[in-house]
């Protein structure tokens, strides 16, 4: 039977000087929840369905995605396919940015599937749809009657200098993010904070705070639009049969197993202690849960659930023991003190061909960083909903299975390369130099080739020192670091811990990754799996980690204390110059003639821009300098008194004409070219002679008088009057 149509149920409120509209019941109503979220002229299409989970699952399956349609704002996909395809980068951090704050927020044991899929329906060019779709989602979740322990929200924040002093602006448009020191993503509910991403331009970690807590002030408005809505559209929640072990045997595997464990988890070396824990646990499973395979069928499923449901309460126990320790004894794993820093090693130029490389490795985590300085032509286009644009610096991360001591399929970069890359990327740009200084493209390749934990951050600090030997001239050195956050049973009692190994990530409640210079923050990333943080612990987060972030600096600069003055060898070299825009079509010339003829004379690169920026780039400076001297000729404006070295291009009878640069001519008369009287102009100068002239004239037509005596020297004007004397007809009486 189909069903009635209904008036959609809306919930509007003034949010950021636009409407902030959230409406359901109209659309996608076979999915198990669907809204349309509005702000603006951008608009989101935001569904939930919930699924029986898979037998065999041992996992929380939620799966996210996020596509933005090109047709949202009136484009055709670029390309020969005029169809979207696999997702660009924009749509996989999204997808990330949607599921790190959600997936917390389920209970443990928790395996029914959920899939979230959000499409940008419309866009205006102005506000994003990244942030629309992190509330979207949640904003469905809480329709639904999955046990979601929401409602969250999601905001950007931008922070604006004006004449009044600093202002804060939440989910700023595009146009007003241009003029923003700090781009702030951040996720919340009632109790607290649960993900922040930031990229920003050096700001001090107190003026971010003060960007979290204006964004968790409007975070709450969000709030109270969502319960509203649930309140009126939403499902009694469900919680489902939960995938955990039962109590008898929890209680079971922590009788006989604790007390070893809480041994084993202390002991220093990865290897070795994963190889004890991983003896242990197969030790507990033989002894108290072993199959059953002589018995019947029924007998023999009990007993391998028993024993799944026992490697589960394992995992749990040592979770339990790892915070414990942490928490109640400041016992690490690896037995360091709870702000201390795994041993640096770190080293530059490691790599003869390379234009710049780096070695840098924290304890088991170590990255090889190659740098690769380009030209204009090798700049990351990037097209999607927004007008097209190019990149001029990129990063890219690579996490190979051996990296961690296993074998695995090999595939292209994931969403976690992805993520981890884009993070190391904005973290690192806030240190560049401006395109018109150094107007080189800048690729970095982070290769992870020894994994223990942090290595987004060693890809940051093995970036800079990449930077720095590559002769790149950053006004800063950056670093990251990453700060744990551990609690015992009863939640009496945490620690934060500075530079966190991988089990550290797997089995804590957190991993807050800060990156920065001496003078302030350029990155955030915060992955938490408790339900949030508050101000007064990120206030704490952020003092242990510029603690930290300024001992790692202090240890890069005595391996390479500045950028190189000198480029290598093998880079490319280029040079920036500014031409009147009005000139870009006498360098080019009719059919690219005259630019075509510059590159294949000095075997140069010339790309000219529309605001009249030109980069000439070759592989030798001599000929790039040549290039620029000739540049400059055809394009600068041609002022009275200026001198030129010109080539005579033709002669007539009444003067000749003289190339001042190519496309660029002038007239001298017959009268200009010589002191004295001149019979013929073919006896001062002829076709292919170079010559030596001065501007004496431009009328209003642009045309181009010269003159050769005036451009001479006296010694010069001399020597000519006396050659020319034995020509200068007899007086007659």
């Amino acid at each position: 039977m189909t069903q009635p149509v209904k008036a959609p149920i809306v919930i509007e409120r003034e949010f950021g000087g636009r409407t902030l509209r959230i409406e359901t019941g109209l659309v996608a109503r076979q999915a198990d929840a669907a809204v349309l979220i509005t702000l603006g002229g951008t608009t989101v299409l935001a569904t939930v369905v919930r699924a029986d989970p898979r037998e065999g699952l041992d996992f929380f399956p939620l799966t996210v995605d996020y596509r933005e349609r090109t047709s949202a704002a009136g484009k055709f996909p670029g390309g020969f396919r005029k169809r979207e395809g696999a997702p660009n980068e924009k749509e996989i951090l999204t997808m990330r940015m949607i599921d790190r704050p959600i997936r917390p927020l389920f209970p443990d044991g928790f395996i029914d599937e959920i899939q979230i899929q959000c499409w940008v329906m419309s866009h205006d060019t102005e506000n994003d749809g990244d942030v629309l779709a992190c509330t979207g989602a949640a904003a469905a979740l809480a329709l639904t009657d999955a046990p979601f322990e929401g409602p969250l929200a999601t905001v950007r924040v931008a922070r604006i200098h004006t004449d009044d002093g600093i202002a804060h602006v939440v989910n700023p448009t595009i146009s007003q993010l241009e003029y923003s020191d700090i781009d702030l993503v951040l996720s919340g509910h009632r109790d607290g904070v649960n993900m922040i991403e930031v990229g920003a331009a050096e700001v001090p970690e107190k003026e971010v705070l003060d960007c979290i807590k204006y964004g968790q002030e409007q975070i709450a408005i969000i709030l109270d639009m969502i319960e509203e809505l649930a309140s009126k559209a939403g499902k009694e929640k469900r919680l489902g049969n939960l995938a955990l072990p039962s109590d008898e045997i929890m209680a079971k595997v922590k009788e006989v197993a604790d007390a070893k464990l809480t041994e084993a988890r202390q002991i220093p070396g990865k290897q070795e202690r994963n190889d004890r824990v991983g003896q242990l646990r197969n030790e507990i499973l033989d002894a108290h849960f072993p199959v059953n395979e002589d018995g019947n069928y029924g007998e023999y499923k009990r007993s391998a659930k028993a024993r799944a449901d026992a490697k589960e309460a394992f995992r749990t126990l040592e979770k339990k023991v790892t915070r414990r320790l942490i928490s109640e004894q400041q016992i690490r794993a690896d037995g360091r003190a709870p702000t201390q820093i795994r041993e640096l090693l770190m080293g530059v130029s490691q790599f003869e061909r390379t234009h710049g490389s780096s070695f840098f490795q924290r304890g088991e985590t170590q990255s090889l960083v190659t740098c690769t300085l380009g030209t204009a032509r090798d700049e990351q286009i990037v097209d999607g909903l927004m007008p097209e644009y190019s990149k001029k610096f990129v990063l890219h991360y690579n996490f190979p299975p051996f990296s961690v001591g296993e074998a695995k399929r090999i595939m292209g970069p994931g969403r976690r390369e992805i993520g981890h890359g884009a993070l190391a990327e904005r973290s690192l740009l806030a240190i560049l130099p401006d395109p018109s200084d150094f107007p080189y493209t800048i690729r970095l390749v982070s290769d992870i080739t020894e994994s223990n934990g942090s290595s987004s951050m060693a890809s940051v600090c093995g970036g800079c020192l990449a930077l720095m030997d590559a002769g790149v001239p950053i006004h800063a050195t950056c670093a990251g670091i990453s700060v744990g956050w551990f609690k015992n049973e009863a939640g009496d009692k945490e620690l934060f811990v500075t530079d966190i190994i991988g089990e550290e990530d797997f089995f804590g409640d957190m991993d807050f990754k800060v990156c920065g210079t001496r003078e302030g923050i350029t990155g955030i990333q915060l992955d938490l799996k408790a339900r949030g943080l508050n101000a007064d612990q990120i206030e704490v987060i952020f003092e242990q980690a510029r603690i930290g972030r300024l001992d790692i600096i202090d240890q890069m600069e005595a391996v390479i204390p500045a950028p190189r003055t000198e480029m290598s060898v093998y880079a490319p070299r280029m040079i920036s110059l500014q031409i009147n825009p009005e000139k870009i079509g006498r360098l080019i010339g009719p059919g690219g003639k005259i630019i075509r003829a510059l590159q294949d004379k000095w075997g140069v690169n010339i790309d000219v821009e529309d605001d009249g920026t030109v980069l000439v780039s070759a592989t030798s400076g001599e000929v790039i300098e040549q290039a620029r001297a000739e540049i400059e000729a055809i394009t600068e404006e041609i002022k009275v008194g200026t001198v030129y070295n010109g080539k005579v291009v033709s002669t007539k009878d009444f003067g000749a004409f003289v190339e001042l640069a190519p496309g660029t001519d002038g007239m001298c008369h017959i009268s200009e070219l010589a002191d004295g009287f001149v019979k013929s102009v073919s006896d001062v100068v002829k076709v292919g002679d170079e010559v030596k002239v001065k501007v004496i004239m431009v009328d209003d037509q642009g045309r181009i008088k010269l003159s050769r005596k005036q451009a001479m020297s006296p010694e010069e004007r001399e020597a000519n009057r006396e050659a020319q004397g034995s020509q200068e007809p007899a007086e007659t009486t």
